[in-house]
């Protein structure tokens, strides 16, 4: 999932859009249970349907059926920690599994219950991983301590072969003095790719590869591809793990220097009366609209009620309280607000913002 599909997700849907969220288990015995709590709760929503007046019967089973596939694209005996359905009128179903716990749940409304995705998206470090190489260069997907490679928009770059008389479009052996030239050509395909990808989906990008790759890669990409951090070396047929510990120091250096610019960006906006900071000043603003970029500790979450307007924060984790006027993660609303008014959200390690009381925004004006 990227940034354009979870805005996608998150417009409203023609009723009813149906949203299964269940708590999952990583390994045996305790995720023997998921497959029978995921019956369970696919009942409930068929009971609920055939219950509501407002769903024509047709439409009760062709959500229910999009449900169904949706499960079906689950494999429950490799889950992660939480499970999330998606179905609506027309045949439209997603699911994902998330590194996050959920609230089981069931809800029908005109939209998805995307929340959970939300918290989940923005909260783990995503890069991307281009890992080059004369044969096949791949792109990675990294998601936390995740790496599952990238297919499609032109990836993995495979060149064509050439015949062994060394010309023409199928030679193996290079015509003499044209084996850079070829280097260039496949790294412009390569540029090509990646830039349908950032197009789509802009994050830190790591490079990987021999120095003779690198630096043809460096001299067709041009300015407009950042590279965040490279790793030197030939990986062709690496595994997503060793990959993921290879390119753990240059990910680690790019934080830090990404998060002291984060210091001096908020530093810069008090100086201009642009700042603010705390939960309760944090969240007034950005539900007026005023959030241009949030800056969170990536541990903190907030329970809170709300007392006559006014947010009163309680220590604890999310779900500690119950009750009408509780809300289950104020840190998560706050962020959810900031990208519903096309704000800028970005984690920091926790004790970062230890002299902005764990949250701080710059606001727009």
């Amino acid at each position: 999932m990227d940034a354009v599909k979870l805005a996608e997700l998150r417009k409203p849907r023609a009723y009813p859009a149906v949203s299964v969220l269940m708590p999952t288990h990583r390994s045996v015995p305790a995720n023997r249970q998921d497959p029978i709590r995921l019956r369970n709760l696919l009942a409930e929503v068929r009971r609920r349907l055939h219950d509501d007046a407002r769903v024509a019967p047709d439409a009760a089973d062709h959500v229910l059926r999009g449900l169904e596939r949706a499960a079906g694209e689950v494999d429950l005996r490799h889950a992660s920690d939480g499970l999330v359905l998606f179905a609506a009128p027309g045949g439209e179903h997603h699911a994902f599994t998330i590194a996050q716990n959920v609230d089981e749940r069931v809800v029908v409304d005109s939209g998805f219950a995307t929340r959970d995705l939300v918290a989940d998206f923005t909260r783990t470090p995503r890069y991307w991983l281009l890992s080059l190489s004369d044969h096949r260069t791949r792109l990675w997907d990294g998601h936390g301590e995740d790496l599952t490679e990238r297919t499609g928009d032109g990836f993995p770059v495979e060149p064509e072969p050439i015949d062994e008389a060394g010309s023409g479009r199928h030679s193996r052996r290079p015509a003499q003095g044209g084996d850079g030239e070829r280097h260039k050509q496949i790294m412009r395909d390569v540029v090509g790719a990646l830039d349908r990808v950032l197009a789509r989906d802009r994050r830190p990008l790591i490079v990987a590869g021999v120095t003779r790759h690198q630096a043809f890669f460096d001299e067709v990409a041009g300015p407009h591809i950042t590279v965040a951090g490279r790793v030197d070396g030939s990986f062709d047929g690496a595994s997503p793990s060793a990959l993921t510990e290879a390119a753990r120091p240059a990910l680690a250096a790019y934080e830090d220097l990404r998060e002291v610019g984060v210091l001096s960006e908020l530093e810069a906006a008090r100086s201009i009366q642009r700042y603010a900071g705390g939960l309760c000043e944090v969240t007034r603003l950005v539900e007026e609209g005023r959030g241009e970029h949030l800056v969170v500790e990536r541990g903190y979450y907030a329970p809170a009620v709300k007392t006559e307007g006014e947010l009163v924060p309680v220590d604890g984790m999310p779900g500690v309280l119950k009750g009408a006027d509780v809300v289950d993660d104020a840190v998560d609303d706050a962020i959810e607000t900031t990208l519903e008014y096309g704000g800028e959200v970005t984690f920091v390690s926790d004790g970062f913002l230890v002299d902005h009381d764990r949250i701080a925004l710059v606001t727009r004006y």
